[in-house]
């Protein structure tokens, strides 16, 4: 006899949902932990990020009120303020899910869980004792970490994860890489007054993104400041102790007090113990599953990023559905990866639904693509060089709407709506059909009626 009928090990949005959801079917739940409570996007990912991007607008908000009136004096920024009432915010939300596992009756073993075979667990707990625990099902969702190139002096530089919690910030900085971790980030600690330098091996930033907007978006963060050096990588970090400058492979050095890799994650299958599994891992050390979710021991299941398909929260909580019902309940709920709405909380904001331009051509033989380019109505008084980027992909033989891509204020807020409509297969006859919400940049999404480009057979037409 187990002793769970699922042990989950791994408490972030999608091994927290998996459990609450399991225990809600009458099945025993262990739900083991380590860490906070949470996962990365609680603890040191989408949560946290997103208040230090509010705070960094304020600075643009402060010059932008000059136009409309407002006198407010010199403003001063304060780190630790930021800093800790992010991390008092942080712990409030780390009670929000212990309630959850203990409202939904799920039992919570803090430590770290190492597979023992198909049904076993050991896990080191973290008041220094061990269990051993058993159960029929095995979930796995302990997420992804921070990759770190091995370059001289990279114990010098810090991750994403580190970011939250620094003593202090730096006059200067540089950020390294091209997602959307890295311009993310880059657009903080410009905000917040310090000299930023984002560096990227690549000609385009956001590279899974339309490039367009990944182009308009480089030409964005130059005008707010930020020295952004493409087709370019750091070789080595010279300093004692801290970081002092960051060597590029043209041989000039950047001075630095903080050096910033945001160079991607991987899963975090390390030190798991699957090798006493018939689990299978890729070479990136991402776990191999079927389409219900199941690695090669039909024992262990496994979601979100430690899978690899799409690293965002919201897909680990719909896998964490998909599975459980699959595993306890009627068995009909599927998830389908198409046409997922994603955000990059740049600066500006980037968002998205549907197939990049570059991907698109390839996979609709008649494709009509609508671009609109507009200064934001906030700037006509209060200036500033930022622009509003809208684009909508028709699939012109259907005249279905397939992707729409944004740049500019409110983009994820906007996008969101939109991906309703896509998901739900508008055509662009119902686009134009709708009226607009006047005076509001989303308005023009439904007066677009001049096609910017035509592509036929891959091949551009106009």
């Amino acid at each position: 006899m187990n002793d769970y009928d699922l042990i989950v090990v791994g408490a972030g949005s999608g091994g927290v949902r998996a459990a609450r959801l399991a225990a809600g079917h009458g099945k025993k739940v262990a739900v083991i932990e380590g860490r906070a409570l949470g996962g990365t996007c609680v603890n040191v990912g989408c949560v946290p990020k997103k208040l230090f991007v509010y705070a960094s607008q304020f600075s643009e908000q402060f010059a932008t009120s000059a136009g409309y009136g407002w006198s407010v004096g010199q403003p001063s920024f304060d780190w630790p303020t930021l800093r800790d009432n992010k991390t008092a915010e942080i712990e409030r939300l780390n009670g929000i899910y212990q309630r959850l596992l203990d409202n939904a009756g799920a039992d919570v073993v803090r430590g770290w869980a190492t597979l023992a075979g198909p049904h076993q667990v050991n896990v080191a707990l973290a008041d220094g004792g061990q269990r051993q625990l058993s159960a029929d099902k095995i979930l796995l969702a302990t997420g992804g970490q921070p990759f770190m190139p091995a370059v001289p002096g990279a114990e010098l530089a810090v991750s994403s994860d580190q970011m939250f919690y620094l003593e202090q910030l730096p006059e200067r900085a540089v950020v390294v890489g091209g997602g959307y971790i890295a311009v993310e980030f880059a657009g903080i600690l410009n905000g917040l007054g310090v000299a930023t330098t984002l560096v990227y091996r690549g000609p385009t930033l956001l590279k899974a993104f339309d490039h367009e907007l990944g182009e308009r978006l480089t030409d964005e963060l130059t005008a707010a400041g930020i020295d952004v050096r493409l087709n370019s990588d750091v070789v080595a970090i010279h300093g004692s102790g801290q970081p002092t400058a960051a060597e590029l492979a043209s041989g000039e050095q950047l001075p630095c007090g903080l050096v910033l890799y945001a160079t991607g994650r991987r899963a975090a299958t390390a030190g798991l113990g699957l090798e006493q599994t018939g689990a299978v891992l890729r070479d990136n050390g991402s776990l191999v599953v079927d389409e219900r979710f199941a690695t090669a021991e039909p024992s262990i299941h496994a979601i979100g990023d430690m899978i690899d398909r799409l690293q965002l929260t919201p897909v680990a909580i719909r896998e964490a559905v998909a599975l459980i019902d699959q595993l306890y309940g009627s068995g009909s709920a599927a998830f389908s990866y198409a046409d997922i709405p994603t955000a990059v909380f740049s600066q500006p904001e980037l968002a998205t639904v549907g197939s990049a331009e570059q991907v698109a051509v390839a996979e609709y033989p008649q494709l009509d693509v609508y671009v609109t380019e507009f200064k934001p109505m906030l700037a006509t008084l209060g200036g500033g060089h930022g622009k509003i980027v809208m684009k909508l992909l028709v699939d012109a033989s259907s005249d279905r709407v397939v992707a729409a891509h944004m740049l500019g204020e409110h983009a994820a807020e906007t996008i969101q709506g939109l991906a309703i409509a896509i998901k739900a297969g508008a055509s662009k006859a119902h686009f134009d059909a709708t009226v607009g919400i006047h005076p509001s940049a989303a308005e023009e999404w439904v007066t677009l009626r001049q096609v910017t480009r035509r592509y036929r057979d891959g091949v551009l037409a106009n």
